[in-house]
């Protein structure tokens, strides 16, 4: 018996040491993860510091550069959560997690905004000493731990009572007269109103999207309904977007340019048009907002330009697009637009030759690049560094430093543009691009910006009002019909707008289309983004 006992005690230990042995492992396995996801953060922060760093040293130099360091920071952001998931299950395991010789550098949080409200939550005090159990205690202090929360979104009906009196005297009845409303039909307040058209023309949500989540939220509204309230808001904002459209075409230099839109026809889609001119000052120390006129075509023929931009004159900068070649005729009335060519898209074409990764990329070899292209793009990056210098700076010194430090850079690039085209067969790449640059006289345009100060160096001021249009194209596929493009055209000018003047679309529109039904023609102006103050009720709000 005393054997069969003291064989059942060693078994006892030995499971003992093997389940130590097995935690040990586990600790020493959650430790080993913590370690290395956090490594994998850390060398990817390090990596996109570097990045962010080079790109603030030597510029654009590479123009998949910045989507290079949105996908570094999307992926820091999955390391950072992987690392944080390992380091609380290593938490579990043992009491401890820190590891000798490494300490991961968590991110500094910055306060909470002063504005938001604050609600304290009180933990019960204790009514006796937790060491000696006396009552005798006394308030010496307080630690307060801040969390940031939501408030979901609350859905309310406004009751607006108008109470009627009778004269007593003469029996006649006297009533207060109906507020105005946004709409006709006035079931939508102004800022319901505003989230509907932001979230379908600023966050590219359609409509039906929407109704289903107001569904899920408790809110029954028809699709129908919506769209009603949407063209309904397209008639009521028509003096604001006459206001910008003004604007914009009284500007004596202009960027323009086109995208792409799927509209929906007999059979599928067909590819429809969205043209932007952006009005936009501030390279040249202009005084003028900033504002960005839209138009929608079914097709990309030479007539839209001509009917955009009838009775317009001065430069307009875009790309060499044939469609806007009737607008530089010399017997156009009210006369000639200047034309200025966009550095940008000339620089593109030699650096898609040029491209190391592009070519690693696409199986080709990495010294398959061509050294004219690239000693065309250094070229190019040199007078774009001159630019970022005086970018800001009125147009006299721009003109002067653009004569002093760009102009011959630019007659040298020329010279040896030339002379290495003169080398090359008409049918390659790098000839290609070289053209591009010279065919029908274009160099005239590419370099007008060495004749004027206001004049920018590329387009990208039209490019960026269309970015929105080329992300939004994913979620909402195509425009339903050309009235629908037009209203989509109409409303990217009013938020696009707002955008550029650093103002909230979503609060401005709703602030306008409240204040708007009752403002006299006079004072419509007020209420550009560029000159919109909020009602004392939306600051108080």
């Amino acid at each position: 018996m005393s054997d069969a006992a003291s064989e059942i005690t060693r078994l006892r230990a030995a499971l003992a040491a093997s389940e130590a042995r097995a935690e040990a492992a586990e600790s020493e396995l959650a430790q080993s993860r913590a370690v290395v996801s956090t490594s994998e953060a850390m060398i990817k922060h390090l990596r996109l510091e570097i990045a962010k760093l080079r790109r603030e040293q030597y510029g654009h130099s590479s123009e998949r550069r910045a989507r290079l360091i949105d996908q570094m920071e999307l992926q820091l952001e999955e390391l950072e959560a992987a690392a944080t998931e390992d380091e609380i299950a290593a938490e579990k395991v043992v009491k401890t997690t820190s590891v000798a010789g490494f300490e991961r550098r968590r991110p500094a949080r910055k306060p909470f905004p002063e504005h938001l409200p604050r609600e304290r939550v009180v933990i019960s005090a204790p009514t006796a000493c937790s060491c000696c159990g006396s009552d005798r205690i006394v308030k010496m202090g307080e630690d307060i731990t801040e969390t940031l929360e939501v408030i979901p979104r609350q859905w309310k009906v406004i009751q607006t009572v108008r109470e009627k009196f009778t004269c007593r005297a003469c029996e006649k009845i006297s009533q207060p007269p109906a507020p105005f409303h946004p709409t006709p039909r006035g079931w939508a307040g102004p800022n319901l109103l505003a989230m509907i058209l932001f979230e379908k023309f600023g966050q590219h949500q359609p409509l039906n999207r929407q109704v289903e989540r107001y569904a899920k939220e408790g809110v029954e509204v028809s699709l129908s309904t919506l769209a009603d309230q949407v063209g309904a808001c397209t008639v009521a904002l028509e003096p604001i977007h006459a206001l910008i459209r003004a604007h914009v075409l009284a500007a004596e230099r202009l960027h323009g340019d086109d995208t792409t839109v799927p509209l929906l026809a007999r059979g599928g889609t067909k590819t429809a048009r969205l043209w932007t001119y952006v009005r936009d000052d501030r390279p040249f120390a202009g005084g003028a907002p900033p504002a960005a006129l839209f138009y929608f075509s079914r097709d990309r023929e030479m007539a839209h330009p001509n009917r955009h931009l009838a009775g317009w004159r001065g430069i307009l900068q875009a790309d060499a697009y044939g469609g806007y070649n009737d607008l530089y005729r010399g017997d156009r009335d009210p006369g000639p637009a200047g034309s200025a060519l966009c550095w940008s898209h000339a620089r593109r074409k030699f650096f898609e030759l040029a491209d190391i990764k592009g070519n690693v990329r696409k199986g080709k070899s990495a010294h398959d690049i061509s050294p004219v292209a690239l000693e065309a793009v250094a070229r190019i990056d040199a007078i774009f560094d001159i630019e970022r210098q005086i970018n800001g700076h009125d147009a006299t010194f721009r003109l002067e430093a653009r004569h002093r430090l760009s102009c011959p850079l630019v007659e040298a690039l020329h010279a040896w543009l030339r002379a290495e085209q003169g080398t090359m067969s008409k049918h390659n790449p790098v000839a290609k691009a070289i053209n591009y640059m010279f065919k029908k006289d274009r160099w005239e345009a590419f370099t007008r910006f060495l004749e004027d100060g206001r004049v920018c160096l590329t387009n990208n001021a039209a490019e960026r009002a269309l970015r929105g249009v080329a992300l939004g194209r994913k979620s909402w596929l195509f425009a339903g019909s050309e009235r629908g493009g037009d209203r989509a055209a109409f409303m990217y000018s009013l938020i696009v707008t707002a955008k550029m003047n650093d103002v909230d679309p979503q609060a401005w529109l709703g602030d306008v289309l409240a204040r708007l039904p009752g403002t006299t023609a006079s004072r419509v102006p007020d209420l550009l983004p560029w000159n919109w103050s909020p009602t004392r009720q939306r600051i108080a709000t």
